[in-house]
């Protein structure tokens, strides 16, 4: 967080890099609001789905994410429903952070990983010279 003096009045300027949505929305008191969170996330998820480059309608991201709160709807426990919505702010601050990769961001979304990466690696024990080094 940045501070700017501008005509007696201290401005507080959120940057990029010090987003800390989970203590401001605890300084707000919603915190403990799903709703908040969910509208944060639909709010970011254009810009999540630009920054990784990940080809899937918005949607199917907005419908997964709904889905992921349904999920939990069940949970009664107030310190779980507050460690849920901790994570699930840590979970969105990593992602505009870009502090995660695009396959954990792909596993979230879509439940899978593209299973053809480690398909490609594996050797079997009468693989050709050319199969070995097409595998590096």
């Amino acid at each position: 967080v940045r501070t700017h003096l501008s005509s007696t009045r201290l401005f507080q300027t959120t940057t990029m890099t010090s987003l800390q949505l989970a203590r401001h929305a605890r300084e707000m008191g919603v915190i403990n609001k799903p709703a908040v969170l969910y509208k944060r996330i639909l709010k970011e998820l254009p810009r999540v789905l630009m920054i990784y480059d990940i080809d899937m309608p918005l949607e199917d991201a907005k419908t997964t994410i709904r889905n992921r709160f349904y999920d939990n709807k069940d949970i009664k426990d107030p310190r779980v429903q507050e460690m849920l919505l901790e994570t699930g702010y840590f979970q969105l601050e990593t992602s505009m952070l870009q502090h995660k990769q695009k396959n954990h961001l792909m596993h979230f979304l879509e439940g899978y990983t593209v299973p053809m990466e480690a398909e490609r690696k594996r050797l079997s024990s009468n693989s050709s010279i050319e199969e070995q080094f097409a595998r590096n």
